[in-house]
């Protein structure tokens, strides 16, 4: 008998979104369906070159992505820096399930989401994305 496998949801907004470097490596092949979504919060650039989101009262813009094997989840943890049995301070983000919306405030339910502490992106160099749209520097 073949096990049937979950589907994973995740909201992103950087380096994972459709065209952007990460997306060809991590998700290419495994998204079954990409959907121009926000969060509330938000998004800071950070000086190492990728972004940030806090949750908030903005949005932040991004892609909810429907994967079709909820164990790719593992290596997005991975790409992120995120372990679920460190403790919040020894993560780089934080995986948080948030409420996703579509661009006309319809709610697509909740997805996997990296979120950074304030703290962190001002340690980072973090400076505030007012758009909340994050776009790599040249």
């Amino acid at each position: 008998m073949i096990k049937s496998l979950e589907m994973l949801r995740v909201f992103v907004y950087g380096t994972l979104k459709p065209e952007e470097s990460n997306y060809l490596l991590h998700c290419e092949g495994y998204v079954i369906e990409k959907v121009r979504a926000y969060a509330e919060g938000e998004l800071y650039h950070l000086k190492l070159g990728y972004p940030a989101m806090i949750v908030g009262e903005g949005k932040v813009h991004g892609y909810l992505l429907t994967f079709w094997d909820s164990t790719r989840l593992k290596q997005l943890d991975d790409l992120e820096g995120y372990n679920p049995y460190r403790s919040p301070q020894d993560n780089e983000y934080l995986r948080r399930s948030l409420p996703i919306y579509t661009m006309t405030g319809n709610s697509l339910g909740e997805a996997w989401t990296y979120v950074m502490t304030l703290a962190k992106i001002q340690e980072l160099g973090g400076t505030l994305i007012h758009s909340g749209w994050w776009t790599p520097s040249p």
